[in-house]
Formats: C-alpha cells, sequence, structure tokens
C-alpha cells in the first residue's frame, strides 16, 4: 500500500470542495471495500476523505408517505430500522443477507452503492481487466466465471454487480441523491449504473466528485409484502450466485401489483421489467411465474460455465412469487 492523506471531513459542501481539489482523493465510509482494494494495489488514492461525520445518518419518512435513508447511515441500523422491516421488510432481509454482523456494523448505504466487483481477474493485478485497465480485455470470458454475468454483459466486461441491498433498492424504484460541485442532484436506481458497453470502467452516472447523500424509496404498498432470497455456495456469508427481491399484491387470484429485483446475474442490479409487465393483470399461478422469467430471460447470454443461472434465476422467480402468493390467501 502507498502513502496516502487522510481528512475527516464535517459538513457536505465541505467534503464536496476537499474532493474538487484533487482527482486522486476518495470518499471513506466505512471502508468495507475501498481499504481492501486498496491493500491489493486496485485503488490507489493520494487521499482519503472520511465522511463518517456528515449528518447524513438518518431514516426519515418523507412527505409522500416514502423512505429518506442517508448515505452513512450503517447496514446494520438500515435493516433494523422499525419502518424499513414493516414497510420494505425485502430490504432488511437483503442486507441482513449480504455480509457478516461486523461487516455490517462498518458498512454504510452511500458504500454500498458503490461498492466494486468482486470478479477474481478484476482484484488481480496481473491478469487483464478492462474495468480495472481499459483496452486490456476480460480474463472472465475465457477463464473462470461460472458467476459472471449472464445478462448485460459484452465482449469486454462479464462481472456481476455484488450488492443485496442494491437488488431490493432496484425492486422498489429508489432514487440515488448526491451533491456535486454544481449542486444537489438526483439519479432514479434504474439509470444510476451504466450498461456495461465498451467502457466497463465507467460504472455509474455520479457526476466527477460527487457524493451520495442518500436514498429515497417513493411510497409503495405492495412493498410491505415482500421477501428476499439468496442462493450462495455455502451457507456463511458469501457472495450471492442468484438472488430475488420481490413484492406481490395478489387479489381473487389475480396479480395487482408486482415488483421484482434480481441479483448476481449482471453488473447492475437487474429490475425484471419484462416478468413484471407480463403478469400485471394476470393469474397468480406458477405456469404464470414461469413464463414471466422465461420472456425476462430469453435476452440472456450464458458463458460456456454459467449457464446454471439461467435456470437458477428461473426458479428463484417462481418460488418467490408463488410463496408470496401463499402468504396472500392465508
Amino acid at each position: 500500500m502507498r502513502d496516502f492523506g487522510y481528512q475527516r471531513v464535517y459538513d457536505v459542501p465541505g467534503a464536496v470542495a476537499v474532493l474538487g481539489t484533487d482527482p486522486d482523493a476518495r470518499y471513506l465510509g466505512g471502508g468495507t471495500n475501498l481499504v481492501d482494494l486498496m491493500k491489493t494495489g486496485v485503488e490507489r488514492p493520494a487521499l482519503l476523505v472520511d465522511v463518517r461525520e456528515l449528518p447524513l445518518d438518518r431514516i426519515e419518512t418523507t412527505e409522500d408517505g416514502g423512505l429518506r435513508i442517508g448515505a452513512t447511515v450503517t447496514n446494520s441500523d438500515l435493516a433494523a430500522h422499525p419502518d424499513v422491516r414493516r414497510r420494505y421488510p425485502a430490504l432488511a432481509q437483503a442486507v441482513l443477507a449480504g455480509a457478516s454482523g461486523q461487516l455490517r456494523n462498518m458498512a454504510t448505504v452511500g458504500g454500498n452503492l458503490l461498492q466494486r466487483t468482486r470478479c477474481g481477474y478484476f482484484t488481480d493485478l496481473t491478469k487483464p481487466c478492462n474495468k480495472r485497465e481499459p483496452g486490456t480485455g476480460c480474463s472472465a470470458i475465457e477463464g473462470v466465471h461460472h458467476n459472471h454475468a449472464i445478462l448485460g454483459a459484452t465482449e469486454h466486461c462479464v462481472a456481476v454487480h455484488p450488492s443485496d441491498m442494491g437488488v431490493a433498492l432496484a425492486a422498489f424504484d429508489a432514487v440515488v441523491h448526491y451533491e456535486s460541485a454544481d449542486g444537489p442532484g438526483e439519479s432514479p436506481f434504474a439509470e444510476f449504473y451504466l450498461p456495461v458497453g465498451d467502457t466497463p470502467h465507467l460504472e455509474t452516472a455520479l457526476p466527477s466528485g460527487a457524493l451520495i447523500t442518500g436514498v429515497t424509496l417513493p411510497p409503495a404498498p405492495v412493498a410491505a409484502v415482500s421477501r428476499y432470497r439468496k442462493v450462495r455456495e455455502r451457507a456463511s456469508y458469501a457472495f450471492a450466485i442468484g438472488s430475488i427481491a420481490a413484492a406481490l399484491d395478489v387479489r381473487d387470484g389475480v396479480v395487482r401489483d408486482v415488483r421484482i429485483g434480481i441479483g448476481a446475474v449482471a453488473s447492475r442490479p437487474w429490475r425484471a421489467r419484462a416478468a413484471e409487465r407480463l403478469l400485471t393483470g394476470g393469474p397468480a399461478t406458477a405456469e404464470a411465474f414461469a413464463a414471466a422469467a422465461d420472456a425476462e430471460l430469453a435476452a440472456a447470454r450464458a458463458l460456456p460455465h454459467n449457464g446454471y443461472k439461467v435456470t437458477l434465476t428461473r426458479n428463484l422467480v417462481v418460488a418467490q412469487l408463488t410463496e408470496l402468493t401463499e402468504e396472500a390467501t392465508r
């Protein structure tokens, strides 16, 4: 690890101003991802700007009945908050599934959104990686890729986004708020992560030097009946090989509203909009759930060793929506 500077900040404009003076500076929240990448040499910031003391650690109800979650709220506090558990239970479950208790105590909401892929080639400086060094190639395509993307990938990158929390935020139409040198701004979650294209190193729509200040969840009655399910290669703390955040409103056997976010299948948390469109207004049956999953996965492009993810994701959609339907009819 090379030498770096450290500065703690106490107000948002001051934080943005500090980063604006040094293009090699990075914001430091819990450090659960950034510090690891510094140790491996992937990240080499000249200055760390500690934002943990900023007044962004609250969860509040918005005027329209949604929730505003500050960027420095820890994952533990997010998962334990009564309004999150009651109104968006899939979000609380996703956070609890995402890491060990020690990591949740340190990790922040803003940092979770900006965490980088856990692809082994990205963290191995001896291997080509377009996300780390644009133009060098993607080692995973011909290498170890059993947990890589089946949706939205290109020949330039097949890495997946590791966030569990992000899968639920995608399902519930979250909005990311930030502060930049030009003032406050916001980005719908659906537009926050950039498509891979031929520039996989460009990951979000945040302006240069911008600081995430919070996330807003709009009111969504359907979210109160939601669940998160995660499949991983071991029962202890591990990243997903497949996951789903789903919410369902069923009345008289008909789907009135449905939200589906899928994880571990793309470079960003994946909103299953094709499946949602097919299901809305139709029967709440296993056959309909399977057909909707198939419609969403029609664009899947598997590599030689990750084709199982297509079947796994299909089964996750059917199982989770069936479970929610059964709950609704009890």
